[in-house]
């Protein structure tokens, strides 16, 4: 382990530094107070190219005992889980979240067992969950998942969208970064 500092901008300075890094551990930002000295976790982890741990505040340190993947098949999520294999193998339980639309749910499932057994060839078991898309955003449903689980850190892939994107759209990610009570592992 290895501590680094540096003057300048926080997510200039963090996303340069990053390249010496496995992991980069960074804490959740509840607003900015300036873009010299507060670091926005969103836009670092599109930029750094390395996986992030997004710890709360309050959270002094990570069991990783239980594992929820917040599932979206893109490539970011399969990033993650790529990135997060040692957390995961770690772990004594691991659940797999997708949150689908009403008559997606088949071939959702399909999609967790493919995750499944991806796992389960690195030694990891886990557990599929579906979840048809009710109100609220995805995050919400994600951390109720994580939270009904009693899981102690969320793997997910990191998204970006444009700012109108993700007024239309929602931001997963960013919500995620701004409210999650439970450590995130996230990767772009």
């Amino acid at each position: 382990m290895e501590w680094r500092s540096a003057l300048g901008p926080s997510n200039e300075v963090i996303t340069r530094e990053a390249r010496g890094a496995d992991l980069v551990v960074i804490g959740q930002t509840k607003g900015l107070a300036d873009i010299y000295s507060s670091l926005d976790p969103g836009a670092a982890i599109l930029k750094m190219g390395r996986a992030a741990l997004v710890v709360p505040d309050g959270v002094s340190s990570v069991g990783a005992e239980h594992v929820v993947i917040g599932w979206k098949d893109t490539r970011e999520a399969r990033r993650a889980v790529q990135d997060a294999l040692s957390f995961l193998r770690e772990a004594t339980r691991v659940t797999i979240f997708e949150a689908c639309g009403p008559d997606e749910e088949k071939t959702a499932l399909a999609r967790l067992d493919d995750l499944a057994r991806y796992l389960a060839r690195h030694r990891i078991k886990s557990g599929p969950v579906v979840i048809v898309k009710k109100e609220g955003s995805g995050a919400s449903q994600l951390l109720q998942v994580a939270k009904d689980e009693r899981a102690d850190l969320i793997v997910t892939g990191a998204y970006g969208h444009t700012r109108l994107g993700e007024w239309i759209f929602g931001g997963m990610t960013r919500e995620l970064l701004s409210t999650s009570p439970i450590c995130c592992f996230m990767s772009h």
